[in-house]
């Protein structure tokens, strides 16, 4: 495996791979201990009351970029993505109505355990889609829902409780920060600023105000509990599901900046007080916003666009994810429909280039080093793009070498070039025009193409290119490849 050669972590002389921690606060290699056999990877995912946004999908093709890179550096990987169908509050200050409660009321529906089942199982089949249709392998992560842990959730409250670390009050039982004194080392947080900041109101239940829902008492909803009836907490969701699935410390825990001072700190506090296991994860990793327009995409802010409106509107669901590699992961993003369209023309470039070239070519070791080299220091995606477009620049690389590299390397990009595509093919017949089979061709435009041949062997480019001006006012655009000139129609 060419990419296994430079990425190999057991191999001699290989590229480390170098990922900014948030915990840390700078790059950090990445290894893996001696004594386990897979790279244990967390990502929050989403709270299924609505359908997924593209913001938010940016989430996921991020954690999709860190899979394919850890792969090829030789490792093996468990992923898991959490879905959350119930106890999300609309702030992560424990305040406003569960999102599942309203998007009940906002289709209809009765106000029950079964019907917030049906619900979030209706969106989590649509964010399962989009996922796939954005060339994400779903068959290889884990999907587990929070109301079918409910009994993990409530063991690791009562080990909390057990351990002095949480009190009541009068919407359930919280967890009590004091008695985390590392509470908020995730992104230095400034603890004794948000106490000057808290109003009194605020602090009539809760002690601080960093302190947070571990049960939310409910007369209505949820299940039976030492604390009675209710739910469990947003946050210690998290922290059971990967206790179930990945154990009680894992590699990586991935999520948008937005999660970390509130949602990450939370989980570090009840993980690491509950096993008395540290560092919970090895690796925390985050990813900036998606913007519209400078501003967060959001409902309340009518600006809400999903995957399938830009299907609609025309462009190929990969464009969108070409769009995402284009930033760094750590660097904001303002969508537009403008950005979005030189993101799929670039695409589509790739994809007719992929398509059209002879396939007997093979990696070139130099190219697929330096695209190797720039996802390797903390996934830059941008930077692999970058330089694999220099390298069809490259006069002295083959193309049917140019493709093969190309190939290897969108094992990690994801943007599943080897594949016959028609919506593709499609989209860039459409927009660059038809390949032409010579034998089909009308008299004069064979002349024509004849006479540029003889014009290019005889190096006569003045010749050659008022042939393909003529060519170009018959309709008819040229490329020249290693096969030979090929004949594209646009109608």
């Amino acid at each position: 495996m060419w990419l296994f050669d430079l990425f190999g972590a057991k191999k001699a002389g290989h590229t480390p791979l170098f990922l900014y921690n948030t915990l840390t606060k700078h790059k950090d290699e990445f290894t893996l201990p001696a004594h386990t056999k897979a790279v244990r990877m967390y990502n929050c995912g989403p709270t299924v009351y609505d359908t997924s946004h593209i913001g938010n999908l940016r989430s996921y093709v991020f954690a999709d970029v860190i899979h394919r890179t850890l792969e090829f550096s030789g490792y093996k990987v468990r992923q898991v993505i959490n879905i959350t169908d119930f106890g999300h509050l609309s702030s992560d200050a424990d305040a406003g109505p569960d999102k599942m409660t309203k998007a009940l009321k906002r289709e209809g529906m009765a106000l029950s355990m079964e019907n917030m089942r049906t619900l979030a199982e209706k969106y989590t089949e649509q964010f399962i889609k989009d996922l796939a249709t954005l060339n994400i392998d779903t068959s290889r992560i884990q999907f587990p829902r929070a109301s079918d842990h409910i009994k993990g959730e409530i063991a690791l409250i009562s080990t909390l409780e057990e351990k002095g670390y949480t009190y009541k009050g009068k919407d359930g039982l919280y967890y009590d920060t004091a008695q985390f004194p590392e509470y908020g080392k995730l992104g230095d947080i400034n603890i004794e600023g948000l106490k000057a900041g808290a109003r009194v109101a605020e602090a009539v239940d809760k002690r601080a105000p960093t302190d947070f829902l571990l049960w939310k008492s409910d007369k209505h909803l949820g299940w039976d509990s030492p604390w009675g009836k209710g739910f469990p907490g947003w946050h210690i969701e998290c922290s059971a599901m990967i206790n179930a699935t990945l154990g009680k410390q894992i590699d990586i825990h991935t999520g948008g900046i937005d999660l970390m001072p509130t949602h990450h700190n939370n989980e570090i506090a009840q993980s690491e007080a509950a096993t008395g296991k540290r560092p919970f994860s090895r690796f925390w990793m985050h990813h900036e916003f998606l913007n519209i327009a400078d501003e967060k995409i959001s409902k309340s802010l009518g600006n809400m666009v999903n995957l399938a409106d830009l299907v609609e509107k025309g462009f190929h669901p990969l464009a969108y994810r070409y769009f995402l590699l284009g930033a760094h992961y750590r660097t904001p993003m303002n969508f537009s429909t403008v950005a979005l369209e030189a993101a799929q023309t670039s695409f589509l470039k790739l994809r007719r280039f992929v398509d059209t070239e002879q396939s007997d070519g093979s990696p070139s070791r130099e190219w697929l080093k330096k695209i190797q080299e720039r996802l390797a220091d903390d996934l830059d995606t941008p930077g692999a793009l970058a330089a694999a477009w220099e390298m069809l620049k490259d006069g002295e690389v083959a193309k049917a070498d140019a493709k093969a590299t190309i190939l290897e390397a969108d094992r990690v990009l994801g943007l599943n070039l080897a594949k016959p595509d028609e919506l593709a093919a499609s989209l860039y017949n459409k927009m660059f025009g038809v390949v032409v089979d010579r034998n089909v061709l009308p008299d004069r435009v064979k002349t024509l193409l004849e006479a540029r041949e003889e014009a290019r062997k005889e190096k006569n480019w003045q010749h050659a290119d008022a042939m393909r001006g003529e060519l170009q006012k018959l309709g008819y655009l040229i490329e020249d490849t290693s096969a030979g000139p090929r004949l594209f129609r646009k109608d």
